[in-house]
This record gives structure tokens, C-alpha cells and sequence, in this order.
């Protein structure tokens, strides 16, 4: 019982990951200029630093995103 709950977790902790993984790509190259506009001037670098926050937090990005 617990060994299969906690593969369940994994399973849905992996897709979450995933989805936030592909969303990190598209925020880093599109998605963020429609938020933030000044970060079409930065360099790619300063991009790259958002990635493992955009990962973690894309349900609210993407909120953000679809809002505007």
C-alpha cells in the first residue's frame, strides 16, 4: 500500500517537473516578454537564471500569462 502510493507521488511529482520543464523553455524564450518587457533587452544569461524558478512555479506563470 505505501510503496505504490509513494510511486504515485513520484509519478506525479515527475510530470510536474515535466510540464514545468517544457513551460521553462517557452517562458524563457517568449513567455517572459509578455510579462516583463524589459527582459527582451537582457542577455540570455539573465534568462537562464529564471529557468529553475519558472520550473517550480509555472502554474503561476502561466496564469500570468494567459491573462494578458
Amino acid at each position: 500500500m505505501l510503496k505504490s502510493t509513494l510511486i504515485i507521488l513520484i509519478v506525479i511529482f515527475g510530470v510536474y517537473v515535466l510540464i514545468g520543464f517544457l513551460f521553462g523553455l517557452y517562458f524563457i524564450f517568449k513567455g517572459a516578454k509578455q510579462i516583463d518587457p524589459l527582459i527582451a533587452e537582457s542577455k540570455f544569461s539573465v534568462r537562464l537564471l529564471l529557468f529553475p524558478g519558472t520550473i517550480a512555479t509555472w502554474p503561476f506563470l502561466i496564469t500570468k500569462i494567459f491573462k494578458k
